[in-house]
């Protein structure tokens, strides 16, 4: 389909089907087997799991591609569970995992899915070492070793080999990740360029044996998903999905109301509040895995101060946020680890003391106060945050300048740590502590030149070895009671010394039509599921 095709393919999923009601009105209504969904996606870097790494990036990807391991939707809190992989073994010494392949599966080309495509597709975002290729790299694997560490041994047999014994569900919960989205080798090798193995065609298009394949997508606008007929799970009930970039939640209750959209995802709580008569729409509440924090960056020198680290996290009206503008969509969390994961903190040590934070801030040298630019990705309740941030700076003396882009711009600034403070949001990538552990206090390498944009505290330029090294024994510790105390004295140590103040966690809040089940958001612990929905 050519770009124009594609355009008006678009233009005419967006159009209503119009249905009579009395008084001679009309209501829009989608079509009953297309799933519209009004969310905000300009943050889409790429289309590619190799490089994936993003809110609503991950949302597509864990409906195109599938896994060797997964989650099943209506019992997130079960674990993990057969994917394209059936079955799995453990060698003795708990290094070598054999995955045995699902037979009868095939891409969306009609090419068979085989134990060749999950090493090329494992050994193909080690080698492109893109943002999320820590997930993988850190259990040995490198562009050197790969080939050999992961590797088919028949179409049908899969052996991948960590450097060291690590906890069984740690390894499967980090293939249940995006980047172990398990790519079409004949298919992306078609597309190669340069020896990219298909990463510039990737970019855009889909490779995938997942329920829906890419059918269109125009960055900051939208996206189009066509149903996978032969899915191994069973043919969705939802033929289509259209993905539209709407980023105001005015706009999104609007169009939900209307019947426009099937799904908001983004409804700020004043039009929670404004929807909750209307007898044709619901909204369902999940606890999310995203935290929302702020950061300072450590090649700052004033941001550098412990004193002034410390000063910040008495100024911000925690309690204020969550019970005001952020009512029903956020409770309050100072720790990395979100709710309901192994080793939760639900110590809240800081509270709104401006009194105390200005005499931190003299202690530090810094009574007159400064000025300090917020980067924020032009998002409403992040927008909101901010200036509550900057309300309460003032009165410490704090001038706060907001820098709002979008979460593209915003991302690669964070990532070339060309930040002041940053305002923003993370999301697990696989339901296992060592997945925040690891990006808030790891840094086994703070030079600017190791790239570890994966990492938080790499981004903040946060060099700390000792902290570093309880997170490497935490993740290879085997008793479970163990390993949760570990990473319960992390986030403590954290609290009171890391450059990032922990503010809030995500309570998803989201609007739909009355007729729409099955729309599960992935708790704390994957991403959204489209092909469960029906009408």
């Amino acid at each position: 389909m050519n770009a124009l095709a594609k355009s008006f393919a678009v233009a005419a999923l967006a159009a209503s089907v119009a249905l009579p009601l009395s008084g001679g009105q009309t209501h829009a209504a989608t079509p009953a087997d297309t799933l519209v969904i009004a969310n905000r996606i300009d943050d889409i870097v790429s289309l590619d799991p190799a490089e994936i790494f993003e809110f609503a990036g991950g949302d597509l990807a864990n409906n195109v591609y599938d896994t060797l391991v997964t989650f099943e939707p209506s019992n997130l809190s079960g674990g993990y569970i057969p994917g394209l992989a059936e079955s799995w073994t453990v060698s003795a010494d708990g290094k070598t995992f054999t995955f045995k392949m699902r037979p009868g599966v095939t891409f969306h080309s009609g090419n068979p899915v085989t134990a060749n495509d999950a090493a090329f597709s494992l050994q193909r975002a080690v080698l492109l070492n893109k943002t999320p290729s820590f997930i993988l790299t850190q259990f040995g694997f490198t562009a050197d070793n790969v080939k050999e560490k992961i590797k088919a041994t028949d179409d049908m047999t899969l052996v991948i080999e960590t450097d060291k014994k690590y906890a069984e569900s740690f390894v499967l919960n980090c293939l249940s990740a995006t980047i172990g989205s398990i790519v079409d080798m004949k298919l992306a090798m078609e597309h190669e360029a340069g020896g990219d193995m298909g990463y510039e065609w990737l970019k855009t298009h889909s490779a995938g044996s997942g329920a829906y394949s890419l059918r269109g997508w125009k960055p900051n606008e939208n996206y189009v998903l066509q149903v996978n007929e032969n899915y191994w799970r069973g043919t969705p009930a939802m033929k289509r999905v259209f993905m539209r970039h709407i980023p105001e939640s005015a706009t999104q209750r609007l169009l939900l109301e209307k019947g426009d959209v099937d799904v908001a995802r983004n409804l700020s709580p004043d039009d929670i509040a404004g929807i909750s008569g209307n007898g044709e729409v619901k909204v369902e509440e999940d606890l999310r895995g995203r935290i929302m924090y702020f950061s300072l960056n450590q090649e700052i020198p004033t941001l550098a101060k412990p004193k002034v680290q410390e000063a910040f996290k008495y100024l911000v009206d925690y309690e204020g946020m969550a019970n005001s503008f952020l009512r029903g969509q956020y409770t309050v969390h100072q720790a990395f680890l979100p709710l309901t994961y192994l080793g939760e903190l639900k110590d809240k040590p800081y509270k709104l003391d401006v009194a105390k934070a200005k005499a931190l801030l003299a202690e530090a040298g810094e009574a007159d106060g400064f000025e300090v630019k917020i980067f924020v990705r032009n998002a409403q309740e992040r927008l909101e945050i901010a200036q509550s941030l900057q309300n309460i700076w003032a009165q410490a003396g704090i001038k706060a300048t907001l820098e709002v882009a979008t979460g593209k711009q915003t991302l690669g600034v964070y990532r070339a740590r060309k930040h002041e403070i940053y305002l923003g949001a993370w999301g697990p990538d696989y339901p296992d502590p060592h997945t925040n552990a690891d990006t808030f206090a790891h840094n086994p390498d703070n030079a600017f030149e190791a790239k570890n944009t994966g990492k938080l505290a790499w981004r903040n330029a946060w060099d700390i070895p000792a902290m570093t090294k309880e997170t490497e024994a935490a993740v290879q510790e085997s008793d479970r009671d163990t390993r949760a105390e570990m990473y319960r004295k992390i986030q403590k140590d954290h609290q009171m010394t890391s450059p990032f103040v922990v503010m809030l966690q995500k309570i998803e809040q989201t609007g739909l039509r009355k007729n729409i089940s099955g729309f599960y958001t992935g708790s704390a612990v994957s991403s959204v599921y489209y092909w469960t929905v029906k009408k």
